[in-house]
């Protein structure tokens, strides 16, 4: 397991991070980009992820930091509810919608994760190290 010094290390930022600009990309698309309230809503829960994880992990103590965690795990659920709405809106493709859920719910469980590993070390010290897991495989 390997020390974290930067929110930069984290993969479930890197994930985030890769996502936003993947539905950055999906709302700058016709019809959806003339939808003003819908594209600004989801672009701010997809930058929320990568937000809330940075502020966290800069915060003082483990506790903020699964706090603004938890605050990222929701902000992934809101993405994907309103990827749902774009998608039934025929604003993008089933395909892409699905390819961005996936991507959004690979977080979410990420995030559960590391604040799984955060609680049951906090008291040891350990908030700069990632857990292993499955879903680190960079």
């Amino acid at each position: 397991m390997g020390k974290i010094n930067r929110f930069e290390d984290i993969i479930a930022w890197q994930k985030a991070r890769e996502l936003n600009k993947l539905v950055y990309q999906a709302t700058l698309l016709q019809p959806f980009v003339r939808d003003f309230a819908l594209v600004d809503q989801i672009r701010r829960s997809s930058i929320s992820i990568l937000s809330n994880i940075a502020e966290g992990f800069e915060r003082k103590g483990v506790q903020e930091f699964i706090h603004f965690l938890n605050i990222a795990k929701a902000s992934s659920a809101e993405l994907r509810a309103q990827l749902y709405v774009a998608s039934d809106l025929e604003y993008i493709s089933i395909e892409n919608s699905n390819k961005l859920i996936t991507d959004a719910a690979t977080i979410s469980r990420m995030l559960s994760s590391l604040m799984k590993y955060l609680e049951e070390n906090k008291d040891n010290g350990l908030k700069f190290h990632e857990p292993e897991s499955e879903y680190r495989t960079q």
